[in-house]
Formats: structure tokens, sequence, C-alpha cells
């Protein structure tokens, strides 16, 4: 088998070919006139018109048969079977050409007419043809593809062209956001962008990423949210319902769930709470499913998953003792890192403190609850932006929806009393200063904009993890481009 190089070398000599032809195998324009869907759409009224047709296309695939060459092209939208017969063809040259310099994965321009062919096949009958890009590698083979997966994801353009699985992901992520957005765009929610370059990250529990800013000459930090703060800041200002959807990035560790670089949303709503936000976020989350998927029931992993049934609460302290046995009220630091042992978690030296070794062994019980449902009553200190609940002020009225045995967003009524706000930035920064490199940092300005005033609000976030979820995938097979590291 000739290795890529010699393949290369040898298109390149097909590529001098057309050239010495007179054709420009990288011409400015196309001379298409019909995109194959239209073409296979309204295929009988334009061979009934007998419509004299300019179609383009990548070539997928090349059958010679002495005197007539059949070959299928793709334009992105549709394939369809090409016919050139050689008394057919404007001239004897441009026959032979395609012989000669025509390779399988080069972008052509094909003048001719829909007609079917003996075997019923619809088809364009070719007149002329021109290169319009000439591919200088081959395309992998259609019946074998690419089966690496880790190829596969590093070379994604290829596996889109040649998966029909992975073109459709495409399709439904951008379904996915499509209808986030519409939803919350006809509950009179207003988009809005907030920085993604920041002086002090914020809005949650994540390590950033940092860079030098020359022209400023301090250093900033991409976002670990979509906007909390600025967003809340808009409330201050008098808008009563903002959304955002964009990337954000945390620099923390890969797993199946866990990306750097992905796409957020984030609402709040002025004068809500969290009781209406659970209610909201169920009915966001079964249009998205069903405007996606076109359904409300998913096998993902283990977990049978029905969005249609009654959404339970699970308590966050009574879950843990029912599936681990431990009283985490009760619980000493010691008590839950050797129950985390157990699980075979291992908890750096930095983040031995009580509050991240409770998070750690709630995140080994969730895995076990399927849901639909939403996590309650997580402790004050797990959550420093939440206000405290009425009537337990040792909780927070916050709320994560639970699918498939993972918290997929997160949704809280927004502290807005500046001098406690102040109190739990206090109380993550001595967490960040004992080694806590994920605690929050204080920050002074959203301090200042919460003592003008902030109305109560809920708020809530959620990541393209719930679009992963729903496709039983890997969080980083569920992206278009995951991020990898360079293979040279």
């Amino acid at each position: 088998m000739a290795s890529i190089e010699e393949l290369r070398k040898e298109r390149q000599k097909k590529l001098k070919q057309l050239v010495t032809a007179g054709m420009d195998p990288y011409p400015v324009t196309s001379a298409r006139t019909h995109s194959l869907e239209v073409v296979r759409d309204e295929f009988s009224d334009l061979e009934a018109a007998e419509t004299d047709l300019w179609v383009a296309g990548r070539v997928m695939a090349i059958r010679e048969h002495g005197e007539v060459v059949f070959f299928d092209i793709f334009d992105g939208t549709a394939t369809i079977q090409v016919v050139m017969k050689h008394d057919q063809v404007v001239s004897e040259e441009l026959f032979t050409l395609f012989i000669a310099a025509v390779d399988v994965g080069d972008f052509l321009d094909v003048h001719g007419a829909a007609f079917t062919t003996q075997t019923d096949q619809p088809s364009v009958g070719l007149k002329e043809w021109r290169i319009i890009s000439k591919a200088l590698r081959p395309i992998p083979d259609q019946h074998h593809g690419l089966k690496d997966k880790e190829t596969r994801l590093r070379k994604r353009y290829l596996d889109i062209l040649m998966n029909d699985e992975t073109r459709e992901l495409v399709k439904r992520r951008a379904s996915f956001w499509r209808a986030m957005r519409s939803f919350l765009e006809e509950s009179d929610f207003l988009e809005v962008q907030t920085p993604v370059l920041e002086t002090t990250p914020g809005g949650a529990d994540a390590r950033p990423f940092s860079a030098h800013h020359n022209a400023l000459d301090m250093q900033v930090f991409l976002r670990i949210s979509a906007g909390e703060l600025w967003q809340k800041e808009l409330l201050v200002a008098g808008f009563e319902k903002v959304f955002e959807i964009g990337r954000i990035f945390r620099n923390e560790g890969i797993s199946a769930e866990h990306a750097q670089d992905y796409m957020q949303m984030e609402f709040y709503w002025a004068y809500a709470d969290h009781e209406d936000g659970m209610e909201f976020v169920e009915r966001l989350y079964k249009h998205i499913a069903e405007e996606t998927f076109g359904t409300l029931t998913f096998t993902i992993g283990e977990h049978e998953v029905d969005l249609g049934d009654t959404w339970e609460r699970y308590d966050y302290a009574e879950t843990i003792e029912q599936i681990a046995g431990i009283t985490i009220t009760d619980a000493s630091l010691d008590d839950i890192l050797d129950k985390l042992g157990d699980y075979d978690v291992y908890v750096a030296e930095g983040e031995r403190n009580i509050v991240r070794a409770t998070d750690l062994l709630w995140k080994q019980c969730r895995r076990e609850i399927s849901g639909p449902g939403f996590l309650v009553n997580v402790p004050t200190e797990l959550s420093p932006l939440a206000k405290k609940q009425t009537d337990d002020p040792a909780v927070v009225a916050q709320f994560q929806p639970i699918i498939a045995g993972s918290e997929v967003g997160k949704g809280y009524s927004e502290l807005n009393n500046p001098t406690e706000q102040a109190a739990r930035f206090n109380e993550q920064q001595t967490l960040r200063e004992a080694g806590d490199k994920e605690a929050q940092r204080y920050d002074d300005a959203f301090i200042e904009a919460l003592e003008y005033g902030m109305p109560p609000a809920c708020g809530f976030g959620v990541s393209e993890r719930l679009f992963a979820f729903l496709m039983d995938l890997p969080i980083r097979e569920a992206q278009i481009f995951p991020l990898l590291k360079p293979d040279r």
C-alpha cells in the first residue's frame, strides 16, 4: 500500500495536469445553480423539464466502465450519482482528463441534466465538468471509514464527512442550543453578553486559566462561569430576566463528564426564587429533549431515564446517609475521608477540608440516582452565592437537576445581602489560603454592586454536559472539536 506522501506526490502530478489543461484547480467561484438537496427533492420536475443544471460537490466514489464513468458527489446537503458517457461529454479531452486527473475527494462543478437510469437510479447526466478544489490527500474509504477513536476526534472533519452519526451530532448540538435559546426568549428573557476576560474570576468553584494582558500590564483570567456576577449586576441595573449562552474555561481535570473549554447557559430572574426555578427548569429540559431528540425517554449508561416522570427531590444529607451510611452533620473530616477511602477516592492535601470532602462524598453517592429530580438542601458552606433557607439556615435554597447519576445544572435563590456575601467570600478566601485552589475569590466590585441593592432572584446554569448525557457520550465525544494534545 502506498504511503500518504507517495499519494500526495501522485495527486500533485495530477494537479499539474489540470493546470496544463487550462483549468484553475482552485477557482474563486463555483457555477452551481442547484444544491443536491434541491435536485433530490424536485427531481421529477427537473427531469420532466429537462432543466439545465450546474451542481457541485466532493467526489465520494468513482466507478469506471469503459466508455461510461459513474461517480457520486456530495455537497453537504445530499449525494447524487453522476453519469459521464464518452459520447455525451462536450469534448474527448474533457473525458480523458477526468480519467487521468480526478480523484475521490476532489470537488467538481458538473453541468448536465437530471435523468433516471435503467436501474431507476436518479442521476445527473454529465455534459461537462470543471475542478473547483483538488484534494491532495485521499479521504478515508467509505466502507471502512475511520475506526480509531483518537483519530476520529483529532481529524474531526473527516469523521464528520465519513460518518452520518457524527454529522447528526453536529446538527443536534445546534438544535439543543437553539431549543434552549428559543424557550428562554419566549419566556421573555433577554440575551446578553458579558466579559470572557476577568480580573477576578467568579461565579463558580473552579481553577481558572490565567494570562498576561500586555496593553494593561496585568494578570487576567478566562471566565469560569457564563457571567454570573455580571448578570447579577444587570439585575442591580433594573433588568428582570437575562441569560447568556457562551464558552467558559476551567483549568481542571479531564473526565467523561468534565472538559476545560465548553458551552454553558446561565439565566438570572428577578423576583423569582428556587421553587420558581425548579418548575421552570423542568419545563425547559423537557422542551429541549423533545425539540432535539423527539423523546423524553433516554438510556444513559446503566440508567433508564424518563423526563416525563415525576421529578423527585433528593435531600443532600438524607441521600448520603441512605447510600453511604454516614451522617454528615455529625461526621468529622476523618470520618468522611475514611468513607471516601472505601470508594477509592484520594483527596489532595490542599483539599482536605470538610467542605471539599463532603462534596466528594456526595459525588460518589449520586451515581446511584437515575432521576429525574432535584438535589435540594445543600449545606450552606458548599454554596457561597446562594441564600440560606428561611426555615433552616444550615442549608441553602439551591437545586440541581439529577439525571443518570450526575448533576446537570445548578440553580438557587441568589444571595443579595452584601454583608453576608462578603462574609461568605471571606470564608472562601480562607479555604484558598489553606490550599484549596478551587475556592472562590473575594470580589470587591461585586460587593459594591450589591450594596446598591439587588432584588430577590433565581439564577441557574447548565453546560453542554446535559447534551452529552442525553447523547450517552463522554463530553469530549459530544463536542465538535474537543481539545487534544498535539500529535506532532
